[in-house]
């Protein structure tokens, strides 16, 4: 496995079964950030419908699923959820002990996913979010009973081209899912009512969704730079009688702090229903 790890990423043939956006956003971040060459990437999708996006990346690409496998040593499963179990029986009889296998595919656990493939493969699941599209997102991984530390680091060191990636238990995937994936849906909505809240004051409807995703961006990066819990940076931005805490106040009246954290419940309750069915 030490030689796995030690090998340089650009010359790993990576393989993704299905093609639909998170697999394209995946490839193309490992592809920009020359993590992996173009030609060395093989993609599968049963029609050309979405492969061309990845000919157009310089990708290659097939209708053989089995052919992904018997060419690629890590592969990423990108198929809808309930197409996956047949997808793996399909290829279970080509995969090696030389794979890792890579769960794109929410609500399906590790233990199903082994269940379906052949004794000790190793198998992780990834949890990514939309900005991948971007290369600005925020991903978790939890690795299945037979995969190792420098499974996990190889992942997180190709992912790191398309955001965050961080290992948790897999207990915590379903707890991502309506944190970041539903998140994105719950900043727009922010970022909207920002806009909006300008609009109504004077400000052309253009220049204020601009400013407002920008202010969110800035936000975010000075977060993660410095480190700090947002109280903090909440706290720089106040001063006593000014305009913030005027706007907070209002905030609070109008329960943003409760709402966001219901909105986050009721999101992981529903990833948790649908990885139970």
């Amino acid at each position: 496995m030490a030689a796995v790890a030690a090998a340089k990423p650009a010359s790993r043939r990576v393989g993704f079964v299905g093609a639909g956006r998170m697999a394209e956003a995946i490839a193309q971040g490992l592809i920009r950030a020359g993590k992996v060459e173009a030609q060395q990437v093989l993609a599968s999708a049963p029609t050309d419908r979405n492969l061309c996006r990845f000919r157009a990346l310089g990708c290659q690409t097939t209708h053989s699923n089995q052919e992904v496998l018997q060419g690629c040593s890590l592969v990423f499963f990108a198929t809808k959820p309930h197409v996956l179990p047949a997808v793996l029986a399909e290829v279970a009889p080509v995969v090696t002990p030389e794979h890792i296998l890579v769960s794109v595919a929410a609500g399906v656990s590790l233990s199903s996913l082994e269940e379906l493939l052949p004794p000790n493969t190793r198998v992780l699941r990834v949890s990514p979010n939309l900005p991948c599209v971007v290369q600005e997102g925020a991903m978790v991984l939890a690795r299945g009973r037979h995969a190792r530390s420098g499974e996990v680091e190889l992942l997180q060191t190709l992912l790191e081209a398309c955001g965050q990636c961080e290992e948790v238990p897999e207990a915590q995937v379903d707890i991502h899912t309506g944190l970041s994936g539903s998140g994105v849906a719950f900043a727009c909505v922010f970022s909207e009512a920002l806009a909006e809240g300008a609009v109504k004051m004077g400000m052309p409807s253009g220049l204020a969704h601009r400013i407002a995703a920008q202010t969110l961006m800035g936000t975010a990066r000075m977060l993660l730079q410095k480190g700090q819990h947002p109280a903090l940076l909440r706290a720089d931005v106040c001063t006593p009688g000014g305009t913030t805490i005027h706007g907070l106040h209002a905030l609070e009246q109008g329960g943003l702090r409760a709402a966001t954290m219901s909105a986050v419940e009721a999101a992981t309750c529903r990833a948790k229903e649908l990885s139970r069915k």
